[in-house]
């Protein structure tokens, strides 16, 4: 069943949208959407840093935006910048030393537009496995912290006065933010990564009562736009990556109607 290249491209975006859902909610909550579009811009340089030292992508791309991570914290503790403007900083710094660091490289072949944008449809068998082992590795951490972050995102001066330990959940939740990231880039891209986060998670925040459900439905939305886009972009013949993306921005619209009307 894997050898068609269309169905391992399903395979592989419904695996990072099972994840990406649950993930997204707490950028929802939390808004951090700039923080992930950081994120995001540095996995570029991540993969300027793997291509030069010629080791795994995904790895690289990982550990640079756990850095990039890290290095937000420390410079929000001791800056004296506001938050977004750390983030804006960190976010077109690190995307500007990617593209620099590549046009560098003029020995090395590569796709830019599939960095930026995707190329889900080129998505092998060991793709898969990296896609759907990491994700429920990163599923199985959340549903670890899920209790002290969701406490730290209602009240943080709550969570620490029951004992939670909301700073080192933020830490794990930056850390799986980078997973997904790296996990997802072959997918979307690098400039649609924060879409497949954000999008389907917004869409089930007007359909969900608990929190649980509503991380349930995001992901199931998510996997709805994979399946639809790729469809989409099948029979018209548009980006595979883009596609998705619109295809969710399509069911975020839909949970805009009116009940009654969704119901009719």
């Amino acid at each position: 069943m894997l050898d068609d290249f269309f169905v391992r491209a399903i395979v592989a975006g419904v695996g990072v949208a099972l994840v990406a859902g649950p993930l997204g909610c707490f950028i929802v909550w939390r808004r951090l959407a700039y923080f992930g579009d950081t994120l995001s811009h540095a996995a570029l340089l991540g993969v300027a840093v793997a291509l030069l030292l010629e080791v795994n992508v995904t790895l690289a791309v990982f550990l640079v935006s756990s850095a990039v991570a890290l290095l937000l914290i420390g410079l929000q503790r001791r800056a004296s910048l506001s938050g977004d403007a750390l983030l804006g900083l960190l976010a077109h710094s690190s995307l500007a030393l990617g593209l620099v660091a590549l046009a560098f490289m003029t020995w090395i072949r590569f796709d830019l537009m599939g960095l930026l944008f995707g190329d889900i449809l080129a998505v092998s068998k060991s793709d898969i496995a990296v896609i759907w082992g990491g994700g429920a590795v990163t599923l199985a951490i959340l549903a670890w912290i899920w209790r002290p972050l969701f406490a730290a995102t209602v009240s943080r001066e709550i969570a620490m006065a029951e004992g939670q330990s909301p700073a080192r959940a933020e830490i794990v939740f930056m850390l799986l933010l980078a997973a997904i990231i790296a996990i997802a880039m072959k997918i979307v891209g690098v400039l649609l990564i924060t879409a497949l986060l954000l999008i389907p998670a917004a869409a089930a925040r007007r359909l969900a009562t608990t929190p649980e459900m509503m991380a349930l439905i995001a992901a199931a939305a998510g996997a709805i736009a994979v399946i639809a886009g790729l469809n989409a972009s099948l029979v018209w013949d548009t980006p595979s990556g883009p596609s998705i993306v619109v295809a969710a921005m399509a069911l975020f619209v839909a949970s805009l109607l009116p009940r009654a009307a969704i119901r009719s």
